[in-house]
């Protein structure tokens, strides 16, 4: 017995020792497990998913809180005083950082060649690149990257905007949540006798929406503390028409959002309401016949042949609403508006993923006091008339589109709609210099879907569009027309090189359409026939999509737009 003595106490020292340990390791779990739980005051969970609304739902009873909050959601550290900015988690991980106009003056981002970073809870960082400045709230737009040890933890929280990372000592805490891009107010537009918001959540699928009785807009003054909301008359898509509240001053601050009056919750928001324009004032200038709008990323290459081809032929004005390029655009905008006054094009930089059709409505609006009829097409597609060729003229001329829109008669038309003819590789390897209606000449045999010009004062209040074509308003009147083959088609240069084409697996623009990567619809007419959901090269692809050889297009601007050199003939927009 005198041997076990020491044995039993050695045993109970382990037990001890044991019990010690997994005390402590059930007590740092713990304290994981309630960060991981977390859910912090005002945000209300989504019964039927619990994880999706940490980051998306606020209460009503807490506009007040919050919006007192976001004022100093993240901060600029270095800075001398305290920033107005926020921040919302986009797809892929990437976070948006919105630096309000009187905090970007302290930084200057664009000019002052600094780096800046984003700051995360647990002192992760991750560089924050300057994406421009947003034209309608002059807010600075920076993005960066959430850390792989952030994504883990549930609410994500927002990060602090700083230049020198490794000199700060702490991250504010607790770090206010960050916003999900999918349930977001994230742009607004006001006309002389209502305000449009532009927000993703509230409506996911095309043709389902919820109705706007179910809705109120909540405009927030923030210097004043004080809340206004008004009722919502139009829900379709993602746009919200509402009325002006009833007295707002030009130079208070004052954020808007959506309220979904049975649940009382009030979605996140990024957009700040903006006062009506003068009457005055848009009444004075005359309208253009045709402008153009378009959504663009990376087009650079494109857009000289495309500007000058439709300034050409009767395009007034171009809207571009650009999705982030990164390609020197803005450089070769500049450029195109300094080489001819005729040229007019305006950058809108739109850095809102998958809103193609929500940016169109946009347009819709933004361009009706300058526009009358307004052309939607992209960077690679080209309307003409087979007729043109029988002109011999060895110039264009600006009457040629609008000969296509249809004279007054007794049931006017609203919309003009023209049929797709798909042109393939045509055995091009690369982009080329020549431009697409020179280097492709062989096109699909069945027209595709169809391209549309629109009289905005027939577009319907909703603004409802698939980006081919807009609702028209059913109580003016205006009628519908598709033109035939033999008098217009759009010559669609859609499957292109595949260097060029292999760009388009980065994310569709479209919000209803799912991106290349997706692995569903596989028969849908969105999709690449003999291409499955990977950039991986088809065999023959530049042989692919070539049953019609077709250059009445090449043939036409080789007349209107070619000249002759040592080198052999070249096109105006070669350079």
């Amino acid at each position: 017995m005198r041997r076990k003595a020491p044995t039993t106490l050695f045993l109970v020292f382990l037990c001890l020792l044991f019990t010690v340990f997994c005390s402590l390791l059930l007590s740092r779990n713990a304290i994981s497990l309630s960060e991981l739980r977390f859910h912090p005051q005002n945000i209300n969970a989504r019964p039927k998913d619990p994880d999706y609304s940490l980051n998306h739902v606020i209460a009503e009873d807490s506009i007040n809180h919050l919006t007192h909050r976001t004022r100093h959601v993240s901060s600029i550290q270095g800075a001398s005083v305290s920033v107005d900015s926020v921040s919302v988690l986009l797809p892929d991980w990437q976070v948006l950082v919105l630096v309000s106009p009187v905090a970007a003056q302290l930084i200057s981002p664009a000019h002052s060649g600094e780096s800046f970073y984003c700051l995360f809870p647990n002192k992760e960082t991750s560089a924050a690149n300057f994406s421009g400045v947003l034209p309608f709230t002059n807010a600075t737009a920076f993005k960066c990257i959430l850390p792989e040890g952030n994504r883990r933890h549930k609410p994500f929280r927002q990060p602090v905007l700083t230049r020198s990372p490794e000199k700060e000592s702490a991250v504010i805490s607790p770090a206010p949540v960050m916003p999900r891009w999918d349930f977001l107010v994230y742009e607004s537009l006001s006309t002389e006798t209502d305000v449009i918001l532009f927000a993703k959540g509230v409506n996911n699928r095309q043709g389902i929406n919820r109705p706007p009785e179910e809705l109120s807009c909540v405009f927030r003054n923030e210097a004043k503390n004080t809340t206004v909301k008004t009722p919502v008359t139009v829900s379709m898509q993602e746009v919200f028409r509402c009325q002006h509240p009833d007295s707002t001053a030009a130079a208070e601050k004052v954020k808007v959002s959506l309220e979904i009056k049975r649940e009382k919750q009030v979605i996140p928001s990024v957009a700040y309401y903006i006062n009506p324009p003068r009457t005055e004032a848009t009444t004075q200038r005359p309208k253009s016949k045709i402008c153009a709008t378009t959504m663009v990323y990376n087009v650079g290459k494109y857009l000289r042949e495309w500007v000058m081809y439709y300034s050409k032929i009767g395009v007034d004005k171009f809207f571009l609403y650009d999705n982030e390029s990164n390609d020197n655009l803005e450089s070769i905008i500049k450029e195109l508006n300094q080489e001819d006054d005729n040229y007019n094009i305006e950058r809108i930089l739109w850095i809102w993923p998958k809103t193609q059709e929500a940016g169109f409505s946009h347009s819709a609006v933004y361009g009706k006091d300058s526009c009358t009829w307004m052309m939607y097409v992209d960077v690679d597609e080209f309307i003409y008339s087979p007729s043109w060729l029988q002109n011999n003229s060895t110039q264009p001329s600006k009457n040629l589109l609008p000969s296509l829109l249809p004279s007054p008669s007794n049931q006017p038309i609203g919309q003009v709609s023209i049929k797709c003819n798909d042109f393939g590789p045509s055995e091009q390897r690369k982009h080329p210099a020549e431009g697409v209606i020179q280097g492709y000449n062989c096109r699909r045999r069945v027209e595709q879907r169809h391209k549309s010009i629109v009289r905005l004062d027939a577009v319907d209040d909703s603004l409802v569009n698939v980006i081919h074509h807009f609702g028209l308003n059913k109580t003016s009147g205006y009628g519908w027309k598709y033109l035939p083959m033999e008098v217009a088609a759009v010559n669609h240069y859609k499957y292109q090189a595949w260097p060029e084409f292999m760009t388009k697996f980065r994310r569709r623009v479209s919000a209803f359409v799912a991106d290349w990567t997706t692995a569903v619809n596989p028969n849908s007419k969105d999709r690449t026939p003999g291409l499955g959901f990977e950039a991986i090269k088809p065999q023959r692809w530049e042989k692919m999509f070539c049953q019609v050889k077709d250059e009445r297009l090449k043939v036409l601007t080789q007349r209107w737009f070619g000249f002759q050199t040592p080198e052999g003939l070249k096109l105006a927009w070669q350079t």
